[in-house]
C-alpha cells in the first residue's frame, strides 16, 4: 500500500481540520449541562474524515487536537480531543462501505463508536478529576454525575448525534471528488483526476 499522501488527502485534511477547530469556537448550538457542554457538530469533521480514508481521519484528529492546544483551550479539552484517535482507529473497521453509508444502516456502528468515544473521554477526565484540576462544578456534581454521566453518557449521545449529522452531510457531498480518495487507498496508488 502506498503510504504517501496525495494532494487531495492533504487538502481534505486541512479543510476538515479547519472546520473541526472552528465549530466549537463559533457554534451557537451548545448544550450546557454544568459542568459539561456539548457543541452540536463538533465531531462532524472527524466523522467525515473517517468516511474518506484512514490517513485523512488520523490527520484531522491530530490536527484538531493541536488546534485546540494552540487555541488556548484547557488541557483537559486538548487531551479529550487527542483521545479521539482511539475511536477513529477502532471505528474505521466498523465503517465498511463508506460510499453507501446510511443513517439507519449505521446506527449500530454509531453506538459502538459512541461508547468507545465516551469511555476514552472518561478515562482522560479521571486523572484531572482526582488531581483537582477541573472546574468546581465537576466536584459539586460528584464523580458519578459529573464524570460518568455527563462526560461518559453525554459523550455517547453527543457522538451519535454528530455521527448521524455526518452521515447526512456525507450523503449530500458530490461523490466524484471524495470517492477517488477512498479508491486510491484501496488500490494503493495515486490516480490522476
Amino acid at each position: 500500500m502506498n503510504s504517501k499522501l496525495n494532494t487531495k488527502e492533504i487538502i481534505m485534511s486541512a479543510l476538515l481540520c479547519a472546520i473541526g477547530i472552528m465549530i466549537p469556537m463559533i457554534s451557537p448550538i451548545k448544550i450546557v449541562l454544568e459542568p459539561a457542554s456539548f457543541t452540536l457538530a463538533s465531531h462532524v469533521a472527524i466523522f467525515i474524515a473517517m468516511f474518506i480514508s484512514t490517513k485523512v481521519a488520523l490527520l484531522v484528529t491530530v490536527g484538531t487536537a493541536i488546534g485546540f492546544f494552540i487555541g488556548g483551550f484547557p488541557i483537559v479539552v486538548v487531551a479529550r480531543a487527542l483521545s479521539h484517535l482511539v475511536f477513529v482507529i477502532l471505528g474505521m473497521s466498523l465503517i465498511k462501505n463508506k460510499a453507501s453509508i446510511t443513517i439507519k444502516g449505521s446506527l449500530g456502528s454509531s453506538f459502538i463508536i459512541g461508547v468507545i468515544h465516551g469511555i476514552c473521554e472518561v478515562l482522560v477526565v479521571i486523572p484531572f478529576y482526582f488531581n483537582s484540576s477541573l472546574s468546581p462544578a465537576y466536584y459539586d456534581k460528584g464523580f458519578l454525575q459529573g464524570v460518568i454521566l455527563l462526560v461518559g453518557v453525554g459523550t455517547v449521545i453527543h457522538s451519535m448525534l454528530d455521527f448521524t449529522l455526518s452521515v447526512y452531510i456525507w450523503n449530500l457531498l458530490p461523490k466524484g471528488f471524495v470517492n477517488k480518495i477512498g479508491k486510491e487507498e484501496k488500490l494503493g496508488k495515486v490516480q490522476k483526476v
